[in-house]
């Protein structure tokens, strides 16, 4: 399922009834992490529909290189994914968030070899995304740095480390 269409399902389901106590939803985006057949056409928000559109659609680009050991394609492939996936994201706080609204955008591992390379680490980068500038606030002491490509310098935590920051930094 193309990223807008989870993510307006997501809007509609839950964040467009918000009269309730706010939410935590994780929501696992595939444009990107299955890219090996399709990657879809970023569309205006109000022709995603019922999603159905995406299957008349012909795709941005397509993967096929990867099936066939095409390594160079398959990393461009893989790069349009990531930018689709991205553009989604950011259009989707754009045009739906509010003060309240914070992503915490991150992968769940490293990209097939064929793109990656051999012996690819395991970190992934974490973004978080917000409209409210008193987020960014309170993990101003981390030490990351604006914008959406890290550097190498940029500090590498374990998974279960940046739960307990994220968690010391915002819970109750």
């Amino acid at each position: 399922m193309p990223d807008q269409y989870t993510l307006l399902a997501l809007q509609r389901r839950e964040l467009a009834k918000r009269q309730a106590p706010p939410i935590f939803s994780e929501v696992d985006l595939t444009s990107s992490h299955a890219a090996w057949k399709r990657i879809p056409r970023f569309i205006p928000w109000d022709d995603v529909g019922d999603g159905s559109i995406f299957d008349r659609l012909p795709p941005e680009h397509s993967t096929q290189a990867a099936l066939l050991g095409d390594a160079r394609g398959a990393r461009e492939a893989y790069g349009y994914s990531i930018e689709y996936s991205m553009r989604a994201l950011l259009s989707f706080v754009a045009r739906y968030g509010d003060d309240n609204l914070v992503l915490v955008v991150l992968g769940d591992h490293q990209p097939a070899s064929l793109v990656s390379g051999e012996g690819a680490g395991h970190d992934v980068p974490i973004s978080v995304i917000a409209h409210d500038p008193k987020v960014m606030d309170q993990i101003a002491g981390w030490g990351w740095q604006d914008g959406m490509l890290p550097s190498p310098q940029a500090p590498v935590w374990p998974m279960a480390a940046f739960r307990d920051r994220f968690l010391t930094a915002f819970g109750s």
